[in-house]
């Protein structure tokens, strides 16, 4: 049966199809020795190579593993898989995949610490990264300076920046005195600098910031920075049906969406948790599980 050659290399954990998409258009995929095309149809005779490297027929049409880590990313670390200045990368970290390779569902800039998914499902990773699935992004924010309801009021209407208009879907205030601030932003797109660049339109500026939640899967409590847990079991599962996906765990029988209390949170240093029933697979031990924390609803 033929198939998208982007969906393929997608599916196998080349990469996000947005990323095959882009390596296509640039001529870096051929198809039986002549330059591949974005909806090309392909099927298991046909003979792939990425940048003059055959890709292998086996791992293209063999039903590929469904795994799934939330990393805990330090300031300092860079989202791509080689850096020319030599700065650590988020991979150093990470355990070799079963199949295929990690592909980040988004990224985060070097001084921005807190949560990224990684898969080597290239098409659920397109899904959560994809505009029209509209995944809340939420980021614990301190802040420099002096933040009046009326620069929160205008920052969830919206702003103009240089790359078009954002906003905050929400915005909450989450402790701190003074000059310095805590903040639960929650935005919808994934702009470069696009929290920062926000609060700087309202003559502030953002002292730290860390993610805490993308779409539905909430940071550990537990995981500490550095370090990364596996997704599984109804967690798993229940991501894959956010995404408006199938189910790909082996769970039967008596599996529940996962209960998210509809609070806001009091302070910013009571993290988050998304799973009640993980451990962590870290570099160097397992810790126990904590309490899940309850998440910021958008407007």
């Amino acid at each position: 049966m033929a198939e998208r050659i982007q969906k393929v290399l997608a599916r196998a954990g080349y990469g996000s199809r947005r990323q095959v998409e882009t390596w296509i258009k640039e001529g870096r995929v051929t198809r039986n020795g002549e330059l591949a095309s974005l909806g090309d149809q392909i099927s298991e005779g046909d003979r792939l190579k990425l940048d003059n490297k055959p890709l292998s027929p086996k791992r293209l049409w063999q039903e590929p593993a469904k795994q799934v880590i939330l990393y805990n990313k330090p300031v300092g670390e860079v989202c791509t898989r080689k850096d020319p200045e030599g700065r650590r990368t988020i991979f150093q970290s990470l355990p070799i995949p079963e199949q295929g390779r990690w592909v980040s569902v988004g990224r985060l800039d070097l001084n921005t610490s807190g949560l990224i998914i990684l898969t080597t499902d290239g098409e659920l990773a397109n899904r959560l990264m994809h505009p029209s699935h509209e995944m809340d992004r939420e980021y614990a924010v301190r802040v420099l300076g002096e933040v009046t309801s009326e620069m929160m009021q205008t920052l969830r209407d919206g702003v103009m920046l240089e790359d078009g208009e954002a906003k905050f879907a929400d915005i909450q205030e989450s402790g701190g005195e003074g000059a310095n601030k805590w903040y639960h932003v929650v935005i919808q797109e994934g702009r470069n600098r696009e929290v920062r660049r926000l609060w700087e339109s309202q003559g502030v500026q953002v002292s730290r910031l860390m993610r805490v939640r993308y779409g539905p899967i909430i940071i550990p409590n537990n995981l500490r920075m550095g370090h990364w847990t596996k997704l599984e079991g109804s967690d798993l599962d229940y991501l894959y049906e956010q995404a408006g996906m199938k189910p790909v765990s082996n769970v039967t029988g008596g599996r529940k969406k996962p209960v998210v209390k509809q609070e806001r949170p009091k302070k910013t240093r009571t993290r988050k948790e998304y799973s009640t029933n993980k451990k962590e697979q870290s570099r160097d031990q397992d810790e126990p599980t904590a309490k899940r924390r309850p998440r910021i609803r958008g407007h």
